[in-house]
């Protein structure tokens, strides 16, 4: 066959290209092909005759008017003395093999584009299969992943689990929440819907998992939950008030009278005993009323900063000296409305439970800044309400709380200190006061790290209410720079992307600190500056921004953090970072820092 002529074309063959073996056999590929076509393999074929070594490759070749892919296995065929007198060649219709290929391709790639983790796992709990979104949810790559235990790879109580995998197997399926865990330890609530997975002959083979993260749902349903809680806590409060009150009343009203007509002093004192109590009684009712109504008092324009300093001056002649009070008001701070005697109130709260956090002492630190609220801060935060805000801050470096017991802090009458201590009306009637000022409270506790509360207050802004919420207008507009944001919460890159298009800014979005590398690499010359949350799987901020870095010296970078700001920030300048903001950040802190970034020298 060295002029490409056939000599040898049996009946498969023959089939295979809608021809007869008498139309072939003589003729080359012409017969069967187009010319180009028939010049594409006759080159294969003196390829094979040159090389004197057997080649495999796939065709696509039209034959019988129809387009298909083909294997040829093609080798020299030789006469007794080695010399190369033609080819052997064996072509074999993959076509359905390959479109088999093409459909599973694009399934893969479909569901690597699905949000919710997608794993598969054998019976025995090996991973078989584990998509990008579960990558970018457990912070595994799937080569870390697939072949470990999906048991010891993200449970640290497996009972959940087994229970959950038993009625798979007993049902055929499970929807349910449960609790995982990622790669650097963080508790995730996962929303889960198992399915048995069975071969050929009905039995389990494995079984498919779609797991969505819940986490932050479930963080506002219980901040929802827990409103609503408050308010029926606060009903019935309220009752038990006002019977409370029927009962002490007349208590009161009788100890004058009985005083009066008794001249023993042993009795006097045991009236005086009574009316103490009694009076105590009264006062924590009003505490209760307060919880469960609101506070109502009267509204004047009140300046923080003095109850700031005159928290201060009790606090420096009251506490411990070895507490150490430090105050920090700037002197543009906004006003309020609101009753200066309730609010003073507050900050006593607080202040008193700040110091019974630190019976050896520390450090106590009163402060205030302004803070402009926007739709972005609100869809985080579910108290929130846009518009202009003075922020009070009070930190102590005490015992700190535990998630379980900052849940229940401003439940009325919960309290851990010790009986006799505490009434546990302090922190609900502070809830109370700041909301009926149409404010709310944040608290931020670790054990052993301290406590700090926000208390949010609306705001009269010193140029007057007509110009209470800044314009849109009045922010720091972009110039179409492009900006990639990389934070592992999705519902935060989306309003992070949608404020800063909204103001002139292109962007770009990652989901973690490799995906974020990835993007870097191939639009390094178009992104203009880098905003990086600190607190991500996979790749934390601070390792994303060293090799970023590494990739350019003079990237710009924002870093971002909601936890424990102090130590995240002293992590970004560590690694050569000067712009931080706190989340969850308002676009006027956002865009002014992205100004910032892009206007100071390289």
């Amino acid at each position: 066959m060295l002029k490409g002529r056939y000599l040898l074309f049996n009946q498969g063959a023959a089939q295979m290209v809608g021809k007869k073996i008498e139309e072939v056999i003589g003729r080359d590929d012409t017969a069967i092909l187009s010319p180009e076509e028939a010049r594409y393999v006759m080159e294969n074929d003196q390829q094979v005759v040159f090389s004197g070594e057997t080649s495999s490759k796939e065709e696509v070749l039209t034959l019988a008017n129809t387009p298909r892919t083909y294997l040829s296995t093609k080798a020299p065929y030789r006469d007794n003395h080695g010399k190369i007198i033609g080819i052997i060649g064996i072509s074999r219709d993959i076509t359905k093999r390959k479109q088999v290929e093409e459909q599973l391709r694009e399934q893969a790639t479909l569901l690597d584009k699905a949000q919710d983790a997608i794993v598969v796992r054998d019976l025995d709990h090996h991973l078989l299969y584990w998509n990008r979104s579960a990558e970018r949810l457990y912070g595994w790559t799937a080569r870390e992943a697939l072949g470990r235990s999906v048991k010891e790879l993200l449970y640290q109580d497996a009972s959940e689990f087994h229970a959950a995998t038993n009625a798979v197997l007993e049902k055929g399926e499970w929807i349910g929440e449960i609790q995982q865990y990622n790669r650097d330890g963080k508790a995730l609530t996962i929303e889960g819907r198992w399915t048995l997975v069975r071969d050929d002959q009905g039995q389990p083979k494995s079984i498919l998992a779609i797991n969505t993260d819940v986490t932050e749902r479930n963080k506002l349903k219980q901040q929802f939950l827990r409103a609503q809680r408050m308010e029926s806590l606060g009903t019935l409060a309220g009752g038990i008030a006002h019977d409370l009150n029927n009962v002490l009343a007349p208590i009161l009203m009788s100890i004058e009278l009985l005083r009066r007509q008794e001249k023993d002093p042993r009795r006097q004192d045991i009236l005086s005993t009574i009316e103490s109590s009694a009076t105590h009684g009264a006062d924590m009712v009003r505490q209760v009323l307060s919880f469960a109504r609101g506070v109502e008092g009267r509204q004047v324009e009140v300046q923080v900063g003095h109850l700031l300093r005159e928290i201060e001056k009790i606090a420096n002649e009251t506490f411990l000296k070895t507490i150490q009070v430090r105050r920090d008001v700037p002197d543009d701070l906004w006003t309020v409305k609101g009753d200066p005697t309730q609010l003073h109130q507050v900050l006593l709260n607080l202040c008193v439970n700040a110091r019974d956090a630190m019976p050896q002492g520390g450090s106590l630190t009163l402060s205030a800044s302004n803070m402009l609220l926007d739709e972005q801060y609100a869809a985080m935060n579910i108290d929130a309400k846009p518009g202009p805000h003075v922020v009070i801050q009070v930190e102590d470096t005490g015992t700190g709380m535990s998630p379980e017991v900052v849940e229940r802090i401003f439940e009325p009458f919960f309290t851990t200190k010790e009986l006799g201590k505490g009434t546990g009306l302090g922190l609900s009637t502070t809830m109370a006061i700041v909301s009926s000022h149409g404010g709310f409270v944040q608290v931020q506790s670790e054990p052993g790290l301290g406590t700090q509360f926000r208390v949010f207050l609306p705001a009269r802004t010193t140029t007057g209410s007509s110009d209470a919420v800044v314009a849109e207008n009045d922010l720091q507009q972009g110039n179409g720079e492009l900006v990639l944001v990389i934070d592992d919460e999705a519902a935060v890159r989306q309003i992070t992307r949608q404020t800063l298009e909204l103001f002139g800014y292109r962007v770009l979005l990652a989901a973690d600190g490799t995906e974020a590398v990835g993007m870097y690499a191939t639009h390094k010359a178009e992104i203009s500056v880098v905003l990086t949350d600190m607190m991500m799987p996979m790749m934390d901020g601070q390792s994303t921004i060293q090799i970023l870095r590494r990739m350019n010296p003079d990237v710009r970078i924002i870093a971002a953090s909601g936890l424990n700001t102090e130590s995240m920030a002293a992590k970004a300048t560590k690694a050569g970072v000067t712009h931080f903001i706190p989340k969850p950040y308002t676009a006027e802190t956002l865009l002014n820092a992205l100004h910032q970034t892009l206007h100071e020298p390289a």
